[in-house]
């Protein structure tokens, strides 16, 4: 329950996989998916092994873990904004589906929020607050499966209401508003990397 009422609360995922959906479609965020479920995993066991631990204790290790993930969403965001000149449907970028799937895993291993949550949250399912390793990995892939099938449901949400908003008179538009949100998201990244 408390993986899924994180997982519904907008943020950097959300955003993004709805941007990426609105800009290049259903199967740019479906390869990004992988990813992310694989970042989503690598943060639950890391946590396991102290990486959470390491960041909460040295700041600076959080701080430059959230400038990097800000660094890549200011990077998506770039491409978004310079692929928003065209808009007829033959002009939409098509990437190939592994650029996704590694930007899906490193927005969610550079995520310190991820591998934090996980810190706080898993102690209070296991007798004594440690989790073991195994105990840490079923804890991990209970969170990525609500955290995948919660991306799954935004990905087709985003590619049905897609034709709408990509209709010649708004798809610039559109785009741009998306690269400025991936902007936010990097934002949201250097926030909490300062704060």
């Amino acid at each position: 329950m408390a993986v899924l009422l994180i997982e519904l609360t907008p943020g950097p995922n959300m955003a993004w996989l709805v941007a990426l959906v609105l800009g290049e479609g259903r199967k740019a965020g479906l390869a990004a998916i992988g990813g992310v479920a694989l970042g989503l995993l690598a943060n639950g066991l890391l946590s396991a092994v102290g990486a959470s631990a390491l960041l909460a204790a040295l700041p600076q290790a959080a701080s430059f873990v959230g400038f990097a993930g800000a660094a890549m969403m200011l990077y998506l965001a770039w491409e978004a904004w310079r692929a928003s000149g065209e808009t007829s449907p033959a002009s939409v970028p098509r990437e190939a589906p592994g650029r996704h799937f590694l930007a899906g895993f490193a927005i969610n291993l550079f995520n310190p929020k991820a591998a934090l949550f996980f810190l706080a949250v898993a102690p209070q399912f296991v007798a004594g607050g440690a989790p073991t390793i195994r105990q840490a990995i079923t804890l991990a892939l209970i969170s990525v499966a609500i955290a995948t099938a919660v991306h799954f449901l935004l990905i087709f949400g985003a590619a049905s209401i897609r034709p709408v908003l990509l209709e010649p008179g708004r798809a610039k538009f559109v785009r741009r508003a998306l690269a400025l949100a991936m902007v936010g998201v990097a934002a949201w990244f250097v926030a909490s990397a300062i704060g």
